[in-house]
């Protein structure tokens, strides 16, 4: 996998777009970051969770470690010439997917919570 295969990768992913910060070109969904490497080097980061991180990291430790600063948070940094192209792309569509999950939803919307759907639920059956 090159750097250019990565970065076509995670901006085919919805809403992509990418913004130099840090000094690294960084990969957002609607302002949020799921991915960020760059062009000269040899590694780059996804978002993913804390156990997604030590599944990988156990699986190939020459490939997956945890990413400096934000690995304490999931975030795990991939070598890049040690992942085929369906791996990286199952990486970039999952550290997508937690990012978008958080900004999908509409901002004065709140999760529904079970008393509240049992009670609708039970509302419609009335009606």
């Amino acid at each position: 996998m090159t750097y250019k295969q990565f970065r076509r990768l995670c901006l085919a992913m919805p809403e992509a777009a990418e913004r130099e910060t840090w000094g690294e070109a960084t990969f957002r969904v609607r302002d949020r970051i799921f991915a960020m490497g760059s062009p000269e080097g040899e590694f780059v980061s996804v978002k993913a969770t804390p156990d997604d991180q030590a599944a990988l990291v156990e699986m190939d430790p020459k490939t997956f470690a945890p990413s400096a600063y934000t690995g304490r948070f999931g975030w795990v940094r991939v070598r890049l010439a040690g992942v085929g192209p369906d791996l990286a792309r199952q990486l970039v569509r999952n550290a997508w997917e937690r990012t978008a999950q958080k900004t999908r939803r509409a901002p004065n919307s709140r999760p529904i919570s079970a008393s509240r759907r049992d009670h609708q639920a039970r509302r419609q059956a009335r009606d």
